[in-house]
């Protein structure tokens, strides 16, 4: 059995979060996770955190670190939706979503790099969504912040890849979770309708490839889109 590694899932308490963290565990690793209540799956230590302040973000770390000791795997999964036309999007549902979404994955990023440098080890994922690449009407804020994850993950990779530092993007798309089950069911029939697959994901085939990603096997991959997606984003 391989050391057990200490991995960070922002946004671990529900949905795809809340699978990557189980996977992890299932997998014989130190878990944590990350939300802004500290409730965590079974076995994970939660840890209270808002990645739009970096003060939060450090104290998570350092919490983290002093139960597990520096981690050696981020999950970058915290995000949050607030849809609207773009004639119609305020400025601060614009600059909110980003916030969260891009610059609160900036924050994790570069707080763990401090322990990745030390240890000459480290993997990155984050997790984006095939919106980011495909585009969806009423998401100009979401996609575009899902968008930037992809530049940051390879900008980290050619500044860190010396180092024995990994990042990877995740591009799910349509995933059974809370957030797909408050859909229309006429919203839910189209979107089925454009999937190759004709199906949403699980939360676990989503963790499954963040896990591979976290892996020895995936050592030589770096600023690699991986889409989970059934096809929908196909050649995006």
């Amino acid at each position: 059995m391989p050391e057990p590694r200490s991995v960070l899932v922002t946004g671990g308490n529900r949905g795809i979060g809340r699978a990557v963290a189980e996977a992890f565990l299932a997998a014989g690793d130190r878990v944590a996770v990350t939300t802004r209540t500290g409730q965590a799956p079974e076995g994970a230590l939660g840890v209270a955190c808002d990645v739009r302040d970096a003060a939060s973000v450090d104290a998570a770390f350092s919490e983290v670190e002093a139960a597990h000791g520096p981690v050696e795997v981020l999950v970058a999964n915290a995000g949050i939706t607030k849809d609207g036309l773009l004639l119609r999007m305020s400025e601060e549902d614009f600059t909110d979503v980003v916030d969260t979404n891009l610059t609160g994955a900036f924050r994790c990023v570069r707080r763990a790099t401090r322990g990745f440098v030390r240890l000459r080890r480290g993997r990155v994922v984050l997790v984006s969504s095939v919106v980011g690449l495909y585009g969806s009407p009423g998401q100009v804020n979401y996609a575009a912040s899902k968008a930037g994850l992809v530049g940051l993950a390879r900008s980290v990779t050619r500044e860190l890849g010396g180092r024995g530092v990994t990042a990877n993007v995740v591009a799910p798309g349509f995933v059974e979770t809370d957030m797909t089950a408050a859909l229309t069911e006429e919203v839910r029939a189209g979107h089925l309708a454009a999937i190759p697959a004709g199906r949403l994901a699980r939360p676990e085939e989503v963790a499954g490839v963040c896990v591979f990603l976290a892996s020895d096997a995936a050592a030589y991959v770096s600023g690699a889109v991986v889409p989970v997606d059934g096809g929908l984003g196909m050649g995006h």
